[in-house]
């Protein structure tokens, strides 16, 4: 690909053939205020805040979608071009609520910095916003048309990336709105409650749905022992919020601020994962070293995934690891094992999951599977924005917050293994661990599968265990799904010889680093930065297979007997079924 010679505003610039003009700009550190454009998402050229001067040329050119050309000579910034932009910040006011003290995003809104960054003050155009309905019907996102700026990321969102087509444009002109397809409901609607949406949203036109006062409350209660959780990815974003370069493993500090909340047991859904591994490796093996099941056999633990899988393709349920998440796990052994052990009444225990993740609001109550403790087994699921709020209402100070580095017993301790669940790849490489030392009962010399790893889309690998070839796959960003499914589907058609015997799928770009719940302002550089956190706290801890685990040889010794036991069918595994696209 050849290089590109061009000036802007006067200083030369060399770039690759197909560049953009605002991502030329950025190379010289030129500041192109954008609103529609996305890094994640193809550019559309929306909203039009982006415009550029050409030499030569009368129009003004739309920067995000532009590519260079030899010898351009572009003009970013000019009175005129200010004007510009000045005027469509205040059209697209001009029909945006005026309640910003109100909204979720303030103070993290996207329209709202470039409102402040261009001086705004008066609109000169009448205010008129039209009354729309707040649709809060999937329990996990909300909604909120009236505040949409129909920069149509979050359109662009559920089909392209995330395959899902729940939202669409609706209506013409000045009744152009974002819906749910076929002017349903979300709860109604395809949606699979990843949050991606919410997590690209600009404005607060679309976020999660917000459970902090019942947390708040419960923690008030005195007849409640309110027991929390934390979630892999959490302890390498929750930081952005208090100014901590992303990726930076606050494992401590947030023990550490959730104990000062008042919470009487800081579990670690890493725990959950160490214990998701012992049930889904074990399924494994019966599928592939003992031939009891169907292979290939396909991770389970994402939420918005599981939603997906039962709505689309529902062919793959006999190829679904019945394991529960990590965090139902936790959970469910929480208001048994742990219950039983300290002499508390299940009933009295109240569990909050903090997760990465929207979905997982949905999850707690998905099925009866979910109660397996006989009450609902996890009853509220905050997001790491949630987690945020939380802390900075109850007045503490994070950021100097000494940590506390250990959970609580029995349902906190982890292995690397546990924590490199949170990015893409990671319950692959745990389950591989796992699996390895339950076929050839040795310890890996080199726990590290790096073929796993990594943000492209899809990843396949061969490995060899005791003699036999394993083909992985590893899918994340449902855009991505069909085509590992299409090619297990074929396989069957053609020989029965599974295309791979293992497949691990996450909903979102990255895993769950990349979860709908997470800080905003996410794009791949923070994913990356993010996962290595988990890396680096999975090469730190001194076990790194989740057999390794202590405290989960201990559960299975005292309560659960073994893998794949009838106890731990009971607790630890649920059912799936196909699902209609549209509910009614």
């Amino acid at each position: 690909m050849k290089n590109i010679k061009l000036e802007i505003n006067g200083k030369p610039v060399t770039v690759k053939e197909g560049t953009t003009v605002l991502k030329a700009a950025q190379k010289v550190n030129i500041k192109v205020p954008v609103l529609c454009y996305h890094p994640d998402l193809p550019a559309w050229a929306a909203c039009g805040i982006c415009v550029v001067k050409i030499a030569g040329t009368a129009k003004m050119l739309r920067a995000c979608s532009t590519p260079v050309e030899e010898g351009m000579r572009i003009v970013t910034h000019d009175p005129e071009i200010v004007q510009i932009r000045r005027t469509v910040i205040e059209l697209i006011l001009s029909t945006h609520p005026n309640d910003c003290l109100q909204c979720p995003r303030n103070q993290n809104c996207e329209l709202q910095k470039l409102a402040a960054d261009f001086g705004i003050r008066e609109l000169p155009f009448e205010h008129r916003v039209r009354p729309l309905p707040v649709d809060a019907t999937t329990g996990s996102i909300v909604l909120n048309p009236e505040k949409c700026i129909l920069c149509g990321r979050c359109a662009k969102v559920c089909q392209q990336m995330q395959n899902v087509w729940a939202l669409e444009f609706l209506g013409r002109g000045e009744k152009t709105r974002i819906a749910p397809a076929a002017d349903v409901t979300l709860g109604e609607s395809p949606c699979i409650k990843c949050g991606q949406c919410s997590a690209h949203c600009p404005v607060g036109a679309i976020y999660e749905k917000d459970e902090t006062r019942d947390v708040l409350k419960a923690l008030l209660n005195p007849d409640l022992h309110c027991v929390v959780q934390i979630a892999p990815a959490v302890r390498v974003a929750i930081g952005e919020a208090f100014g901590f370069e992303p990726g930076t493993l606050l494992t401590g500090k947030t023990y550490a601020a959730l104990r000062q909340m008042g919470f009487k047991a800081i579990f670690d859904t890493n725990f959950g994962a160490d214990l998701t591994i012992m049930e889904e490796a074990s399924e494994f093996v019966e599928r592939f070293a003992k031939g009891h099941g169907e292979l290939p056999l396909i991770t389970s633990c994402c939420p918005a995934w599981v939603d997906y899988m039962e709505k689309f393709a529902p062919d793959m349920v006999p190829h679904f690891s019945t394991a529960k998440s990590p965090h139902e796990m936790v959970g469910v052994m929480a208001k048994t094992y742990y219950a039983e052990k300290m002499g508390i009444d299940p009933k009295n225990i109240y569990m909050v999951s903090i997760m990465p993740c929207t979905a997982k609001k949905y999850e707690v109550s998905r099925s009866k599977d979910m109660f397996s403790s006989g009450q609902q087994d996890v009853d509220l699921s905050l997001t790491t924005r949630e987690l945020s709020r939380m802390i900075k209402a109850a007045g503490i100070d994070f950021a100097n917050l000494p940590d506390d580095e250990t959970s609580d017993s029995i349902l906190g301790s982890y292995t690397g293994a546990g924590t490199i669940f949170g990015a893409t790849g990671g319950v692959m490489e745990a389950a591989l661990r796992t699996a390895y030392h339950m076929i050839t009962h040795k310890e890996l010399e080199d726990v590290n599968f790096t073929a796993v790893r990594g943000l492209d889309g899809v990843k396949e690998a061969a490995l060899t265990i005791a003699g036999k070839e394993i083909r992985i796959a590893v899918a994340h960003w449902m855009c991505n799904i069909e085509t590992v499914l299409d090619r297990v589907r074929a396989a069957k058609l053609a020989n029965g010889e599974p295309a791979y015997h293992f497949i691990e799928v996450m909903a979102c770009r990255g895993g769950c680093v990349g979860g709908g719940g997470q800080p905003y302002g996410a794009d791949d550089e923070v994913r990356r930065k993010r996962a290595a956190g988990l890396y680096k706290d999975d090469r730190e801890c001194a076990r790194r297979c989740s057999h390794q685990n202590e405290e989960v040889q201990e559960i299975y010794t005292e309560f659960l007997g073994s893998p794949l036991s009838a106890k731990a069918h009971h607790y630890l595994h649920n059912k799936y079924q196909a699902k209609p696209l549209y509910r009614k």
